[in-house]
């Protein structure tokens, strides 16, 4: 079954600092969240999936990998090690199980599903539960990014309307860009985590089209082209560089990132905003089709 978007890992060395950043850029930002193996985040919900800013603030908690087991605290803290960016495409799972039986079969997986759960608050400050099953997938030729799926088991509690209207009028993801040397070397891989079986390869590079989001991957000088920015390719196989996010009114966001300072410009009908002020992440703001 194909997944969609769920949620994209944005690794920072400053958790607050980049959540500034994105509030100065329209966003509604939510509060700060801990996890008990060392990491913490603050969450962008956009109406189809959400950006999860992520810092390692508790090292000493971080536990190591196992034979079946993939550390997530471990792999954020290794990536920031070298580079601040987006880490992690996590798609959605209507059934972690079979998805990490799927994972293996194909030779991408291997892990045991991670459970988790935490407490929540909504907009007036009731407290829900929220849970999680992950599913950890490994592409071995790219090291430097993670992939995962994840089942919400309460997801009415989780996702809110009032958290998705934002300042700059962002509304969903529509794209996540990633980059590599050859496309078409990850096209097995993509086919296999994504669930879509019918790929789309053009001049540009290979996208996945799932109901949620697509997913592409791209030559360093078709990123160039398409968005004005000469993409940070650090290490092997594919990065993830830049999410592609829908607005009703560009002038809107634009206007949202000229009051607060936000230096964003515009490229091919486009706003762009570079990795060097995202810290390390690639914000493209587009018109709604």
């Amino acid at each position: 079954m194909p997944h969609g978007l769920d949620h994209i890992v944005h690794a920072v060395r400053d958790l607050d600092a980049a959540a500034e950043f994105y509030s100065s850029a329209g966003f509604t930002v939510g509060a700060r969240n801990r996890h008990p193996w060392g990491t913490h985040n603050r969450i962008v919900q956009l109406k189809n999936c959400y950006i999860e800013i992520l810092e390692v603030a508790e090292p000493e908690k971080i536990v190591p990998h196992g034979a079946r087991s993939f550390s997530f605290g471990a792999f954020n803290r290794d990536f920031l090690a070298s580079r601040q960016g987006f880490s992690m495409l996590i798609l959605n799972s209507s059934n972690a199980a079979d998805d990490a039986r799927a994972f293996e079969a194909a030779g991408i997986g291997g892990y045991d599903v991670f459970n988790f759960a935490r407490e929540g608050v909504k907009p007036e400050g009731t407290p829900v539960k929220l849970a999680f099953s992950l599913v950890f997938a490994s592409d071995p030729a790219s090291p430097n990014l993670g992939f995962v799926a994840c089942q919400h088991h309460f997801p009415e509690n989780f996702w809110n309307p009032a958290f998705q209207i934002h300042a700059n009028g962002a509304q969903t993801v529509a794209c996540v860009a990633m980059v590599a040397d050859n496309p078409t070397d990850h096209h097995i891989f993509l086919k296999a985590f994504s669930g879509v079986q019918d790929l789309h390869s053009s001049s540009i590079g290979v996208k996945a089209r799932t109901g949620n989001g697509d997913i592409e991957i791209m030559e360093q000088v078709a990123f160039r082209d398409q968005f004005g920015i000469s993409p940070d390719v650090d290490g092997e196989g594919m990065t993830l560089n830049a999410l592609r996010l829908e607005v009703a009114d560009m002038a809107q966001a634009e206007a949202s990132h000229r009051q607060n300072g936000v230096a964003s410009r515009r490229h091919m009908g486009r706003l762009v905003v570079p990795p060097d002020v995202a810290h390390g992440a690639t914000l493209i703001f587009e018109i709604a089709k």
